[in-house]
């Protein structure tokens, strides 16, 4: 059974947080709907690639990179492990993606390729379990792992506190001259629980 959040749930969130926390509740009235089950229907092996291509890279330079990997492929309806496995290092580095992202895209391909890595039986694993089957792919930490469980699972209430986004949103909501230490990031969002998947998608709209 999948552990997802419904389009039901993610309203339900949204009103409860509204009333919960006055300053979070101003944001999420200002944004509006919730997009946080939008890529829902993406292929996660595809997604996954996106995520790699992301690390450390500005959102617009990394959709440039994927989409010539992607190219490489014959297009992304045919980015599969397989065809991915076929590509040569030089190919991938051709395409910008440095040496160490296609080491970790031949790594993911090949988790998938050979069933270390079952998509399907991560939508009735527990986000602990599923955190663990996907860092066991190279180059994928726990904050790859939590936007899977958040962008892809829908899960609840994931609180990724090691991204840099989360920690400038908490910063600018409570107009905090410092950047706020892990603690506070820990406490300023238990009032949120069990929704923090969805008050950190509307932190991250405060520097979009």
């Amino acid at each position: 059974m999948s552990l997802a959040m419904t389009p039901a749930d993610v309203e339900r969130a949204r009103r409860a947080l509204i009333r919960c926390d006055p300053r979070l509740g101003a944001l999420i009235k200002r944004v509006g709907r919730c997009g946080l089950a939008d890529a829902r229907g993406y292929d996660p092996f595809v997604g996954l690639i996106r995520v790699i291509m992301s690390q450390q890279l500005s959102g617009k330079a990394a959709d440039t990179i994927f989409g010539r990997v992607a190219d490489l492929t014959g297009g992304e309806d045919r980015l599969t492990p397989a065809r991915v496995l076929r590509l040569k290092e030089s190919a991938l580095r051709s395409a910008g993606v440095s040496r160490p992202k296609a080491s970790y895209v031949k790594d993911l391909a090949a988790h998938v390729a050979d069933g270390r890595l079952e998509f399907r039986s991560l939508e009735r694993r527990s986000d602990e379990e599923v955190i663990e089957a996907i860092t066991a792919v190279k180059g994928l930490g726990r904050w790859s792992a939590e936007m899977y469980l958040m962008f892809r699972l829908n899960r609840p209430d994931v609180w990724p506190i090691g991204d840099l986004g989360i920690v400038k949103g908490v910063k600018t909501l409570l107009d905090m001259k410092r950047i706020p230490a892990i603690r506070t990031l820990e406490r300023v969002a238990k009032p949120w629980r069990p929704y923090r998947s969805v008050a950190a998608w509307y932190l991250w709209r405060l520097h979009d």
